[in-house]
């Protein structure tokens, strides 16, 4: 890889979680492995003398502040206490601290602990409609306890609207720098980008309709076990519409032609708990839209990443495919 996380500074980066095991009681045989890169690392550590296994989250600097990784745990810790959906618990340092850091030759890196959970992520199969029955009731259940959950007075999270996402301040880069884009296609995603910009304005932020969200349920922090379903990494939770959950969680398979069933399967899991109007629904493809130009803009901002590096440009034109069909159909 190159760029951000090359092979120096995921050593580096190895090498200083490695340092950190026994703050969270592991012993100094524990092996740490890489399982992830993304928008952070992630390791997992398993001690063979304790037989325990942790996994270790190395934060990307200037992505998230202490007080907002705090905030991420602190919701976390809420959905567990009360039994909304099976997720790894945060783990605290032996001094008590939900996070610590290391500090490489270039910068200080924080660092988060959770639990070890069983499971493997879905694959994009007939068996996948049930699972997505099963996500669509785990999203509603989330999305009630935002609306009646208390958040801490320093809770601190992003916002994802359409100015953080396609317009002017995007948290994720410039969807203008897809790999392989052509000036008619810029042309095109401008026009795509207007229109879903008219139609967020129009369905608008109420409360009823925008608030705390997970907002990256995809496969890869699905897990499956059994019968029971789990959801890792709200890394990305903050604010946004609660039906760009469900957008989120066919991120990378849009085109797949099972798309379709998965998003009746997940709206009725979804009103099995909590309402979700006519209007709602027709907002789906607006988020579906949203979601897969942020994504051709994340691919070209994280361009070292695996996921960019198996897409490339044949994700932006994907891109292009869905946004003439959004535009064919949106009135």
């Amino acid at each position: 890889m190159g760029g951000l996380y090359d092979e120096q500074m995921v050593n580096e980066l190895h090498q200083g979680a490695q340092s950190l095991v026994t703050q969270w009681g592991l012993s100094e045989a524990t092996d740490v492995k890489l399982l992830t890169v993304s928008e952070n690392a992630t390791f997992k550590a398993h001690d063979p003398i304790a037989n325990k296994t942790v996994i270790l989250r190395v934060h990307r600097p200037g992505y998230r502040t202490k007080s907002e990784i705090e905030s991420e745990l602190s919701w976390i810790k809420a959905l567990r206490t009360e039994g909304i959906v099976e997720t790894p618990e945060p783990l605290k340092t032996r001094s008590g601290d939900l996070v610590a850091s290391f500090k490489t030759a270039h910068e200080e890196r924080d660092v988060v602990a959770f639990s070890f959970m069983e499971g493997k992520e879905p694959s994009p199969d007939e068996s996948l409609i049930d699972g997505f029955r099963q996500l669509g009731a785990i999203s509603a259940r989330l999305h009630l306890h935002a609306q009646s959950w208390e958040r801490p007075v320093s809770f601190v999270r992003k916002t994802w609207n359409f100015n953080t996402t396609l317009g002017n301040s995007p948290l994720w880069g410039d969807w203008r720098a897809a790999m392989g884009l052509t000036e008619e296609g810029k042309a095109l995603l401008e026009k795509t980008c207007e229109k879903v910009a008219e139609k967020l304005d129009v369905y608008g932020m109420g409360n009823e309709r925008f608030g705390l969200v997970h907002a990256d349920l995809r496969l890869a922090n699905l897990l499956i076990d059994g019968n029971k379903l789990g959801v890792i990494d709200f890394d990305d939770c903050g604010l946004s519409w609660y039906m760009y959950d469900f957008a989120a969680a066919i991120s990378f398979i849009e085109e797949d032609p099972i798309v379709p069933d998965l998003q009746h399967s997940w709206i009725e899991g979804y009103r099995d708990f909590a309402h979700l109007s006519a209007e709602d629904e027709a907002m789906f493809p607006t988020f579906i839209m949203l979601r897969r130009i942020l994504l051709t803009a994340w691919l070209a901002s994280h361009s070292e990443t695996p996921t960019a590096l198996e897409l490339g440009a044949s994700y932006t034109d994907g891109t292009l495919r869905i946004a003439e069909t959004y535009l064919g159909s949106a009135s």
